[in-house]
């Protein structure tokens, strides 16, 4: 059965679990950073509208996931932006993504909280029985 591509919220005390699944290590990559934005507002809110590139080197897929998200809420904060779609490729043990989004707009985005940053709690990358990937680790709000 193939797997298409989702995100999800998981539950950790104060914190919040995020998770991306997909086909492709890239897919769960993408669908692990709208989760990250869904713990601050609907992704299907954001208009699409500014392009911020983002490039990260780890020596392993899971630091790779922490820095790849931390990255993004770095973005995110000294930017003053939403993202609300990923594109992602690996290339030589490098991410080389793109981020869409728009300049936050408090009355419409209706922000819940602001993240912190990604943590090495739950933090895993990996292919899975089913024949796709997972990405998932816990942010700090």
């Amino acid at each position: 059965m193939a797997v298409s591509a989702v995100w999800e919220h998981f539950p950790h005390g104060a914190d919040v679990g995020v998770r991306g699944i997909g086909p492709t290590k890239e897919d769960a990559f993408q669908q692990v950073a709208l989760a990250l934005t869904a713990v601050v507002t609907d992704p299907t809110s954001i208009r699409c509208v500014v392009a911020v590139p983002i490039v990260c080197r780890a020596p392993s897929d899971d630091l790779l996931l922490a820095d790849w998200l931390n990255a993004i809420v770095y973005e995110m904060a000294t930017r003053h932006v939403l993202f609300g779609a990923y594109s992602v490729m690996f290339h030589d043990g490098e991410l080389r993504a793109t981020a869409w989004g728009e300049a936050v707009e408090p009355a419409r985005h209706q922000p819940a909280v602001e993240i912190k940053g990604a943590t090495y709690t739950a933090l895993r990358v990996e292919r899975v029985e089913d024949d796709h990937w997972l990405a998932q680790c816990v942010v700090d709000v």
